[in-house]
């Protein structure tokens, strides 16, 4: 069943389906990593709902557009819904395809890619198609990611997304492989004093090595 919630910025609303994949706080903690820069235009890979976007362009002034990309049907359609009940279709874009097939008029058309992809690998299957689908690395690689990230972005643009802690040795790897240059790295614990089991991690296109690592941000919903 959808539903209609509050964001709890402005007057933003954001429609949700009970019974597919709900965002999660990670996805609030991502949109709040980067601030917005000037004449910004922004994608947000793997929308789901398309909270990440949705959530980034009401905290942040100088947006001047957001393309979300979204594989399923049934999430790009709630993305359409979300969109019009806000009266954004000036601003947003839907896409309804998967990240290797991004349509050529978006190579380097982006200053900002956000994305909270599907990071599960091994370990106990999610039953729920839809819901394997937005968790588990099944039809989208690592790889594949940043390659994506890298083709739509512009020359110094940047690529922020979540991951978890464990893969991040795979995860700079892939990003350096595609000339994706990490540049500040943030973890997430469940609780203060507690092992991370997030990252937030942002690279640039281009960029000159040198990392910078911020204290944890607490995921306590």
């Amino acid at each position: 069943m959808q539903v209609i919630e509050e964001l709890l910025i402005g007057d933003y609303k954001i429609i949700q389906d009970d019974a597919r994949y709900r965002f999660t706080s990670d996805s609030v903690l991502l949109a709040r990593f980067l601030q917005a820069k000037k004449g910004e235009r922004a994608a947000d890979f793997c929308a789901g709902s398309g909270i990440v976007g949705l959530h980034f362009y009401a905290e942040n002034r100088g947006v001047e557009g957001v393309t979300l990309f979204e594989m399923q049907p049934e999430f790009a359609k709630m993305c359409e819904k979300t969109v019009a009940l806000n009266g954004l279709q000036n601003t947003f874009t839907v896409e309804n395809c998967r990240l290797q097939d991004i349509p050529a008029r978006y190579t380097e058309a982006f200053s900002l890619i956000l994305c909270n992809p599907p990071y599960g690998h091994g370990g106990v299957p999610t039953p729920v198609k839809d819901k394997a689908l937005c968790k588990e690395e099944e039809t989208l690689t690592l790889s594949e990611l940043c390659a994506a990230a890298a083709r739509c972005l512009k020359f110094g643009g940047r690529f922020a997304l979540v991951y978890r802690c464990d893969r991040l040795c795979d995860l700079f790897c892939a990003l350096r492989a595609c000339a994706l240059e990490p540049k500040k790295l943030q973890f997430v614990t469940g609780r203060a004093g507690k092992k991370p089991y997030l990252a937030l991690v942002s690279a640039v296109k281009g960029g000159k090595k040198g990392l910078e690592v911020y204290g944890e941000a607490v995921n306590n919903p």
